[in-house]
Formats: structure tokens, sequence, C-alpha cells
């Protein structure tokens, strides 16, 4: 969560933490060189120049690594330059030097949940959406909430937590915009309200896009990402969901060009964020059809070290070691995408290609039964798919050319 967020719980956050400034230097002899690297760090961060407060307070603890507060303040910085695993080592450390130190434990959830670390996350995210008295703290823990609820399938309590955001934060953009993906039924009453109260928003621009890309309108959804980049230019996941949108309108225009464009900005979205698993899949897809089989698995492991569970990575993967004659490395790949979806036909074709390149008859008899089982299915799976939203990446497919 950035942009208008960042601005506002920054400030929020930063006051959270001014009472720490006396307490490190008054617990060093070192008074001189603590108090440059104090004054340079805390003007660094008034200016929002997170990378120089950065530096000065990771020199604060090389010199003072038992000041509490050093790490709270390192805690903070590392939070606002997105560097939450550094975050979540630096807040864990202050409380243990000193436990009762204020508001750590709110901060620490928030940087769990951007993680994806709902579990440890979920008690301090809710004791900070109930008891902190700053407003926007709270704001940002009921939003961290609704979204450590959604990941952990806890629905029910999603909308609660959306309810009470609502409440609060009646013409927040933001909370509007979020709740309305939870809610489902109540979706277009609360997408009207947000387009009545900030009409001109990245918000409501980023909520028309995906509207018009979900109903298969790409020329309309195109213009409202490139809006709302226009309006936020770093927004995460913003550059994905357009080349995304460019690879469904080149589906319907043959168009290279629309293709070259997706694949740039795949390649802004991991400029901007290295552990977007989707953006690596999608670049990597583009380059395994392209023929570019090097670059290929290169982006295709990306997505897979982040995200080690993704299906349709580890078929790509085991397409281009299958290109490679590498069938025994292609395997255990097959192996991972079969466990997690047994019902893929497109899985099981390729391990069919595999066990019959290792020369293991068996298994590949077994193989070619799936598939020709699954292909009697498929009628009836497109119809059912037909209901449903649009899967979030490409799926793999059947090779023009498949069969067994």
């Amino acid at each position: 969560m950035v942009g208008e967020l960042r601005k506002t719980s920054a400030l929020a956050l930063l006051l959270w933490l001014t009472v720490f400034g006396s307490d490190v230097l008054a617990q060093s002899s070192q008074s001189d060189s603590l108090e440059q690297y104090y004054e340079a760090g805390e003007k660094a961060l008034a200016e929002s120049h997170y990378a120089d407060a950065q530096k000065s307070y990771e020199e604060l603890r090389r010199l003072a690594p038992g000041t509490a507060e050093v790490h709270a303040r390192l805690g903070l910085i590392y939070f606002q330059e997105r560097k939450f695993e550094q975050a979540v080592a630096s807040l864990r450390q202050a409380l243990k030097l000193k436990p009762g130190l204020p508001k750590l434990d709110t901060l620490l959830a928030m940087s769990l949940s951007e993680l994806g670390r709902y579990t440890e996350a979920l008690p301090g995210l809710e004791k900070g959406f109930q008891q902190a008295a700053d407003t926007a703290v709270r704001r940002r823990c009921g939003l961290e909430l609704v979204r450590a609820y959604t990941g952990l399938q806890r629905d029910n309590k999603a909308v609660e937590a959306a309810l009470q955001l609502n409440r609060l934060y009646p013409d927040d953009p933001e909370v509007l915009f979020q709740t309305g993906k939870i809610y489902g039924n109540f979706a277009y009453l609360t997408m009207h309200k947000l387009a009545q109260v900030a009409p001109d928003s990245v918000w409501r621009h980023e909520a028309a896009a995906e509207a018009f890309e979900s109903e298969g309108a790409s020329e309309s959804a195109i213009p409202e990402y490139q809006k709302v980049l226009s309006l936020d230019p770093h927004r995460p996941g913003i550059h994905y969901r357009l080349g995304r949108t460019l690879l469904a309108r080149s589906e319907k225009t043959k168009s290279p060009e629309d293709i070259r464009e997706a694949a740039k900005e795949f390649k802004l979205e991991l400029e901007q964020e290295p552990r977007n698993a989707n953006a690596a899949y999608e670049l990597a897809e583009i380059q395994r059809n392209a023929g570019e089989v090097e670059e290929a698995q290169k982006f295709f492991e990306m997505a897979l070290k982040y995200y080690p569970n993704f299906e349709e990575a580890h078929l790509g993967l085991a397409s281009v070691l299958m290109f490679e004659h590498k069938p025994e490395q292609a395997l255990p790949h097959l192996q991972k995408a079969i466990a997690l979806n047994p019902d893929n036909e497109v899985a099981w074709y390729r391990m069919l290609q595999v066990e019959r390149a290792l020369g293991n008859a068996p298994e590949q008899q077994k193989a070619l039964k799936e598939f020709q089982r699954l292909q009697r299915q498929e009628a009836s799976q497109k119809a059912a798919r037909g209901l449903f939203a649009p899967p979030e990446v490409t799926p793999q497919k059947l090779d023009p050319d498949a069969a067994p």
C-alpha cells in the first residue's frame, strides 16, 4: 500500500517515535558522533530522504548496538522504504531490547502483513485497528487487517472489518476501493460512492480499469490504467495489469506490437517490484513463445523463487527444460504442478512427453490415460469457466500440434 497512504502514514509514524531522540543521545558517551548522525538522520527523515536516513541510523546502530530506540527508528525507515524483511528484524530487535517501547507491535504487524505472513501479523493488526489513537495508523491497520483476513480465507471477518472501515472513513477513496473488492454483492454501491467523493482520484481510475478488464473491454481498460500511472507512476501492480490488458487485446488483434508493449510493462513492474511473481511469469511466457528459452527460464525461475507453489510457472519451466532436452530436470516441476492441480490437462500432456523421453512406459501410460480423461471433460469445464472472472495469469496451453 503506497501512494497517498504512504504520505499520510509516514507523517503519523514519525510522530510515534519523536521521543526516541533524547534517549539515544543520553545512553552513549560518544555524544558528539551520535548527535551528528542523529541530526542527519532526523533531517533526512523530515525530508522523506529515506536512503540517507538509513545510512545515518545504520551508523548509530553500529555505534550503539544495544540502544533499542535506534533499532526502532531503523525499523520505521526500512518500512517506509518497503524493505519489510529488514523492518521486521529491526523492530523485533528493538522489542527484545526494550519490550515496553510504544507502538512498535503495530508497525511490526504491518510489516509482517506486507510480507504475506498474515498469521503472525493478525494479533498486532487487530489490536492496532481497535485501539490505535492515531487516525492514520488505525486506518492503515484496518486496511492491512482486511488483507490479512482475506489471505487467511476468513472472509466473514474480512467483511466485518471492511464494514467498520467504511463507518470510520466514509469518504476515503482507498478504503472504498478495497472494501468494494471484499463485498462482492455490495460492490456497485461502494464504487458509486467512490466516484462521487473522489471522481479524479487514482482509486476511481483503477476501479474503472479493473471493471473494464474483467468485462474483456481492453480498449477501455488500457487508458484507465494509463491514467492511474500518470497520477501515481510508482503504483504497485499497475504496470502488470496494463501488460495483462495489452496481452488480452493482442489475442483479438493478433498484433505483435501489443505483445512487445506488454513485455515492456512487465519489465517495468519487475523493476519496481522484483517479487511480483505474476509479472515474472508473464514475461517468461512471452519469451518462451518467442523462442527466447534462456531468458524465459530465468524469469520462470524468478517467479518460483518468490511463489514456490505457482502451478503455471512450474508448467512453463518444464516446457523450457524439455525444449533444452532436460526431461530429468522437467520431471519434478511437472510432479509439483500435478500435486497442486491434478485436473490440468496441460500438466498431464507434458508429463506424458517427459515420461516418454525418459523411457518410463508405465508412467507414460498413466499420463496418457489422465490426459485423455481430461480431454473428454474439457467442453464442460470451458462452460463452467465462463461463469467466473478471468484468471490472474495467462494459463499454460497445449501446443497447437499436441497429440499423444
